[in-house]
């Protein structure tokens, strides 16, 4: 189970909105400081909010949600596949 958000989503957009609406030099520290939240972590929404509206090159969070949730289906199929393996060895092995 993930570790739960420290910031609410709702945050998270107005201050990435507030950071956008202001477009100048220092709006990322002023915009953490006023709503105290780290400004690095208000640097990092920035810029994924910017992948995710094609202004950057790098990996959507949709795009992630995709690949996190391809692995999952993929280590699945994987044990699957290793229980049906052992089945097989079990049930080749039995006398007839």
């Amino acid at each position: 189970m993930p570790a739960p958000r420290k910031y609410p989503d709702e945050l998270r957009e107005r201050a990435v909105r507030m950071v956008r609406e202001r477009n100048e030099r220092g709006a990322i520290r002023r915009v953490a400081d006023q709503l105290d939240i780290n400004p690095e972590t208000l640097r990092s929404w920035v810029r994924q909010a910017q992948v995710d509206d094609g202004e950057r090159a790098g990996t959507t969070t949709e795009q992630a949600e995709e690949s996190k949730q391809l692995r999952k289906q993929l280590a699945e199929a994987e044990r699957a596949n290793e229980i049906l393996r052992a089945a097989s060895v079990f049930f080749a092995s039995m006398p007839r």
